[in-house]
């Protein structure tokens, strides 16, 4: 896993308050747990820039006036309006010790599906899953080649001998769904069956028709 390094300031207080003003500043409230004691602190919201907004996971190497520590984002918090940064968590990564964190997926190879118009779909963008701090990657790589329309990978299926992954074991992680273009030959071949079978019908009644037309041309009897 890449390593981010981000420096912090240790808050004197931790009410509302406090936090309202450290977010007026540009600062971020942060928590720190996970290890033999929690710290609350504050970080310039300008360093979560590569952090925050972006699929990699990285270890970040915290620096909080001069205390060292090893530690990954374990939630974050934003604006539902401004999408501003309110609070971030972190938990400690200690050596020997097992985290349950958030890895995002990515696919790799081109489905059979797609190339017959299908469209490839990522259900679940970020694997929770448990290990060692010296174990977990950056990202979780799935190979899509062989997936056929309508076939997906589920959790189960996924083979990591050292991350046990959390997340619902039958849950979809990607899928290759149909699309229009993969429905219409056979709403087409549907279309034009139904006239050819219809078309007996007009045909029948043309005979019936000839038939009696030609009863019409007998010359009267004489009488």
């Amino acid at each position: 896993m890449k390593t981010l390094s981000i420096s912090g300031t240790p808050r004197k207080s931790t009410g509302t308050k406090d936090a309202i003003t450290l977010r007026k500043s540009g600062n971020v409230p942060c928590v720190l747990y996970g290890g033999a004691d929690q710290l609350s602190f504050s970080v310039d919201e300008k360093q979560f820039s590569k952090l925050l907004y972006t699929p990699d996971a990285y270890l970040v190497s915290l620096d909080i006036n001069g205390k060292q520590a090893k530690a990954i984002v374990q939630d974050a918090q934003f604006d539902k309006i401004t999408d501003k940064i309110l609070h971030v968590d972190f938990i400690e990564a200690i050596p020997g010790k097992q985290l349950t964190v958030k890895i995002p997926v990515v696919t790799h190879g081109a489905p059979v599906g797609v190339k017959k118009g299908g469209k490839l779909q990522t259900k679940i963008r970020r694997l929770t899953v448990k290990g060692l701090v010296d174990d977990l990657p950056d990202h979780i790589t799935i190979e899509v080649g062989h997936l056929e329309l309508g076939e997906s990978i589920l959790v189960k299926e996924l083979d990591n001998n050292k991350l046990r992954f959390i997340d619902p074991q039958n849950a979809a992680v990607v899928t290759v769904r149909t699309t229009r273009e993969t429905e219409a030959p056979a709403a087409t071949a549907a279309t034009v069956a139904a006239p050819a079978a219809g078309a007996a019908a007009p045909a029948a009644g043309a005979v019936a028709s000839a038939a009696g037309a030609k009863k019409e041309e007998k010359p009267a009897a004489k009488k």
